[in-house]
């Protein structure tokens, strides 16, 4: 784009009681939403940093670091839009590497579609729940204990490292934990301890990009996101960075606002 496709802007964000001033340089021509991610990805870190300094005050300590890759075991959830992301990111990788991370995503799916755990998934997030709502969460505890159980790890995970560590999806910027790295290795229950955030980016990502692609209300996680991409075509809708950041700080305030 020349340089009169651009509209820098300033927006003054709340974390919790701390005012932080963000100056974002936006598209001012109509892009799909997943040309936007990484400017999310800059407000997600922005509140992450807030999260750790909280935490700092109290004592913890953020423990995750280069070469714990525990984490990158887990059904990571991704927007619509990362899901295109994640596709294009691949695609515009040289030869070999594109085909040998290609086919870590399709032994990861072949390793977990025999279990059904996509479908359980699928059921639990998208059926109205019939039982309370601790119930429910339980139920989603105990897919994600079970996707993690069965150890597969994340297509860029490479020395226990992310390989794309700048371009990794929200919802990994903001799983950061002060307890003992051995602990998140197993995943009991009670013995991690997670540095919580007042709000997550990656929600508000997940929601403005909901066009229902591929099918209502679905958990899209990371593994499956090549496979979606492909098998789901569509052309996506368009607006300019100023009307999608707009959609994504109304999301913040309508969360902030619950």
């Amino acid at each position: 784009m020349d340089q009169d496709d651009w509209i820098t802007g300033r927006v003054t964000l709340r974390i919790g009681a701390q005012p932080v001033d963000l100056e974002m340089t936006v598209p001012a021509q109509p892009v799909p939403l997943h040309r936007m991610i990484p400017i999310f990805q800059q407000v997600t870190n922005l509140f992450v940093e807030a999260s750790t300094g909280v935490a700092a005050s109290d004592g913890r300590a953020v423990s995750c670091k280069a070469g714990c890759g525990a984490c990158c075991r887990q059904a990571v959830p991704i927007s619509e839009a990362e899901v295109q992301q994640i596709s294009e990111l691949v695609e515009a990788m040289p030869e070999p590497r594109r085909s040998e991370i290609r086919a870590r995503f399709a032994a990861g799916v072949a390793r977990i579609r025999p279990t059904g755990w996509f479908e359980a998934m699928d059921a639990t997030v998208t059926a109205p729940p019939p039982e309370p709502a601790e119930a429910a969460r339980q139920k989603l505890t105990d897919l994600a204990l079970q996707y993690f159980h069965l150890g597969v790890p994340c297509p860029f995970l490479e020395d226990e490292s992310c390989s794309i560590h700048p371009d990794r999806p929200l919802a990994c910027r903001e799983y950061l934990v002060s307890s003992p790295a051995e602990h998140c290795a197993v995943l009991a229950s009670g013995t991690v301890r997670k540095i919580e955030m007042a709000l997550k980016p990656s929600r508000m990502l997940r929601r403005i990009s909901r066009i229902e692609r591929f099918g209502p209300g679905r958990f899209l996680p990371l593994i499956l996101a090549l496979e979606l991409a492909q098998d789901h075509p569509r052309e996506l809708p368009q607006k300019t960075g100023p009307q999608w950041m707009a959609d994504f700080f109304g999301e913040l305030g309508r969360t902030q606002q619950d």
